[in-house]
């Protein structure tokens, strides 16, 4: 059996047109939505979800191409771009009763948030984005032998056909290593919860890719939009990050703070999976955010 988030129910929401959303649904109170990052699935959250579910309404939902959600076949850029999934999330929370929410997300899943705070600043009210930078400033980072660390952005970056043969020849061993060098406590991620990871990307390649993809086109475009235009996060945001910028040469504070007027950015020691290395701490910088 797939493992699930105990004390969690499990619902099918239609959020598009054919495109449903898997998502894990408890607690009471006012509502925070977390989105999970690759190669993961919402299970990711499960002991932060389970911790603020005690006072809060908490939605774990699979992003679009990802777990158990649907996964629809890329068109074109926009089937996948991040304005595309934010739009799943805000329909997401407003079937399940919630017209304003605080929304957290991790690697992909904090891109969408970041998108979905940018175009939806009246209904997403705190907003939290873990280990990541936003995509302009990413590829800008990027350079020379040091983003050999990244090579798999530049790989799913290649037009349809190449990178999905080249993934699914392989697809545990290329998803597999993710897990184990981003890992700072392998630990962190059971056998099990591994398995489910893997088996959910093995059957999830060409969607994943046209995640990726999409970072590298369309998203671009729409966040220098917002960039030129001078347009801000207006919510209170925290990013927790590692310290990626002592290796790759940038200031992640100073990148971040173009975009978010009210920022509390912090450098951690977890590894990238820091939902489930380092629970508590990630439930208390939640907590501190929505309180503010």
């Amino acid at each position: 059996m797939t493992p699930a988030i105990d004390g969690f129910t499990y619902e099918r929401v239609p959020v598009a047109d054919g495109v449903c959303l898997n998502a894990a649904v408890s607690g009471s109170g006012s509502p925070i939505v977390l989105l999970h990052g690759f190669p993961q699935t919402h299970l990711m959250w499960r002991h932060v979800a389970a911790d603020l579910a005690v006072d809060h309404t908490v939605i774990c939902p699979d992003l679009r191409g990802y777990g158990a959600s649907d996964k629809p076949a890329e068109t074109d850029g926009a089937t996948y771009a991040k304005r595309t999934m934010a739009a799943d999330i805000v329909a997401l929370a407003r079937a399940l009763g919630h017209e304003r929410f605080a929304l957290a997300g991790h690697d992909r899943g904090a891109l969408v948030a970041f998108r979905a705070g940018l175009d939806h600043p009246e209904t997403i009210t705190h907003l939290a984005c873990l280990d990541v930078l936003p995509t302009p400033d990413m590829w800008e980072a990027m350079r020379g032998v040091t983003a050999a660390v990244g090579f798999h952005l530049y790989l799913m970056a290649q037009p349809p056909g190449l990178p999905e043969q080249m993934i699914a020849a392989g697809p545990d061993a290329f998803f597999g290593h993710f897990l184990d060098i981003w890992a700072g406590d392998p630990q962190a991620i059971p056998g099990d919860v591994r398995a489910a990871y893997l088996d959910a990307c093995r059957e999830a390649v060409p969607s994943i890719v046209a995640d990726y993809r999409a970072s590298a086109g369309i998203d671009i475009v729409h966040d220098q939009a917002d960039r030129d235009a001078g347009n801000r996060l207006r919510m209170p945001v925290t990013v927790l990050q590692q310290d990626w910028g002592a290796a790759l040469g940038f200031d992640a504070a100073a990148l971040w703070s173009v975009w978010a007027a009210d920022l509390r950015h912090t450098t951690v020691t977890f590894g990238h999976f820091m939902a489930e290395e380092a629970p508590a701490d990630i439930a208390k910088a939640l907590r501190e955010l929505l309180a503010r």
